[in-house]
C-alpha cells in the first residue's frame, strides 16, 4: 500500500523534501500574478514566459542544488556510507576506554576501576597497548554501521506500506521501533565475527597482534562458526541499545524544544541544534549502556573463554553481576561516545 505525499513527508526528514515540493507546486498551481497581468491583454503586461519564471522558488545558499530522491539508490548509498562514516570511526576512537572495560568484565579482580585498569594496561603493555584490536573493531563496527542504517530507512518504508497512511502517522514510534530492530538483526551477522576477534585479542595479551593473524588463529581453534557463538547474545546487547537509541533522542530533543527552547526548531540557529542534537545523544547514550549492558557482559564472557556458554556466564558472574559487572561507568562512557 503506498503512502500519501502528506503522510509520507511527515516520516522523513522535511529537508529532504521541502523543497521539490516548493518548486513542484510552484510549477503546477497557477500563477496569481501571470494570470492578473495576461487577462488585462495589454501589450505592456509580463510575458508568459517572464511571469513563469518569477513563480520559482529559489534555493537557499546552504542548500544543496541537487536533492536525492527518497528511497532511490542513491539515497540508500548515502544512508549506508553515512553508517560507516558514524559507527566505524567513532567506535575506532574510544577503542582504549572499550578495552579497558571489557578486561574489567573478564578480570575484575586485576581490573578494578577504569583509573586503575589505564594504569594495568599501561604497565604491562606501554601505549600501544590501549588501541590493541583496533582493526576488527574499525571493519566490524564499520559494517555495522552501513546495515543498521541503510536497512533502517528500508524497513522503515516497509513497514510504513504495510500499515498504510493512517496507521503509519498514527504509529510512527512503532515504525522506527520495528525498523531499527529489523536491521539491527542484520547489521549484528555482519559485525559478530569481527567482534569475537576484537574481544578475544583484547582480552587474552599474546592470544594475537589483531586481525589479520586472530581470525584464522580463532577459526583454526573453535571454528567457523564459533565466530557466532556471541550472535544471540550479541542481539541482546545492541538490538535493545539501538531501540533505545533512537525513541529516547527523538523523544529527549521533541521535549527539550518544547519545554526549553521558546522558539520552535526551525527559528533556531544551526549552532542551538547542534548543542540541542548533542544534549539529546548524550541523555541516550548513558540510558543505552543501561538497558545493553548485561548482554555486552554476555558477549565478553562467550568471546573470550573457549567453549563456554550461556550458562557459565550466568554461574560464573551471577544474576546481579550481570548488569553491574565491568562497571556501568565504563559502559555509559562508551555508549556516550558512540551515540
Amino acid at each position: 500500500m503506498a503512502l500519501s505525499e502528506s503522510s509520507r513527508n511527515s516520516l522523513i526528514p522535511s529537508f529532504l523534501y521541502s523543497f521539490a515540493s516548493q518548486k513542484s507546486s510552484s510549477l503546477d498551481a497557477p500563477n496569481p500574478t501571470t494570470t492578473a497581468f495576461n487577462g488585462a491583454g495589454g501589450s505592456g503586461g509580463l510575458s508568459s514566459s517572464a511571469a513563469r519564471s518569477s513563480s520559482f522558488v529559489v534555493a537557499a545558499p546552504s542548500e544543496p542544488s541537487r536533492k536525492i530522491e527518497m528511497y532511490s539508490p542513491a539515497f540508500y548509498a548515502v544512508c549506508t556510507a553515512g553508517g560507516i562514516l558514524s559507527c566505524g570511526p567513532t567506535h575506532t576512537a574510544v577503542t582504549p576506554l572499550d578495552l579497558v572495560k571489557c578486561n574489567m568484565q573478564i578480570d575484575p579482580a586485576k581490573y578494578k576501576s577504569i583509573s586503575s585498569g589505564f594504569g594495568v594496561l599501561l604497565k604491562e603493555q606501554g601505549v600501544r597497548g590501549f588501541f590493541r584490536g583496533w582493526v576488527p573493531t574499525l571493519l566490524g563496527y564499520s559494517a555495522q554501521g552501513a546495515c543498521k542504517y541503510g536497512f533502517y530507512e528500508f524497513f522503515k518504508k516497509y513497514y510504513s506500506d504495510i500499515a498504510g497512511p493512517e496507521y503509519a502517522t498514527k504509529y510512527k514510534a512503532l515504525i522506527y521501533l520495528a525498523g531499527s530492530a529489523s536491521a539491527e538483526v542484520i547489521a549484528d551477522i555482519a559485525l559478530c565475527p569481527f567482534e569475537a576477534v576484537k574481544v578475544r585479542v583484547q582480552t587474552q595479551p599474546g592470544f594475537a597482534r589483531g586481525l589479520s593473524d586472530g581470525l584464522p588463529k580463532f577459526v583454526k581453534s573453535e571454528g567457523t562458526l564459533g565466530l557466532y557463538k556471541g550472535l544471540v547474545p550479541l542481539w541482546g546487547r545492541q538490538i535493545p541499545y539501538t531501540m533505545m537509541k533512537f525513541v529516547s533522542f527523538e523523544t529527549i530533543v521533541e521535549m527539550i524544544y518544547k519545554y526549553a527552547i521558546p522558539n520552535p526548531k526551525d527559528q533556531c540557529s544551526k549552532q542551538l541544534q547542534l548543542g540541542v542534537s548533542f544534549a539529546g545523544g548524550y541523555v541516550a547514550g548513558v540510558l543505552c549502556a543501561f538497558v545493553s549492558h548485561p548482554a555486552d557482559n554476555l558477549v565478553s564472557f562467550l568471546n573470550n573463554a573457549k567453549g563456554a556458554t550461556v550458562g557459565d556466564a550466568v554461574k560464573k558472574l551471577g544474576l546481579w553481576g550481570l548488569p553491574t559487572t565491568g562497571g556501568v561507568a565504563p559502559a555509559a562512557a562508551t555508549g556516550l561516545a558512540k551515540a
